[in-house]
């Protein structure tokens, strides 16, 4: 039984963001999505969701 080919219908992008602490990455990534999804190109994230760390939260 062999496995069909997998066929990418949609592109796929990994992006990092590096920066001191408190310098926008979240706020950055959170824009992000929300262009993309008004785009219909991805799943908008919520600041709040991207940073779940308590320690993030204490901030």
């Amino acid at each position: 039984m062999s496995k069909e080919k997998f066929e990418r219908t949609k592109p796929h992008v990994n992006v990092g963001t590096i920066g001191h602490i408190d310098h926008g990455k979240t706020t950055l990534t959170a824009a992000i999505t929300r262009v993309l999804s008004l785009k219909g190109q991805a799943k908008f994230t919520d600041f709040g969701e991207i940073d779940k760390a308590p320690e993030e939260k204490e901030r």
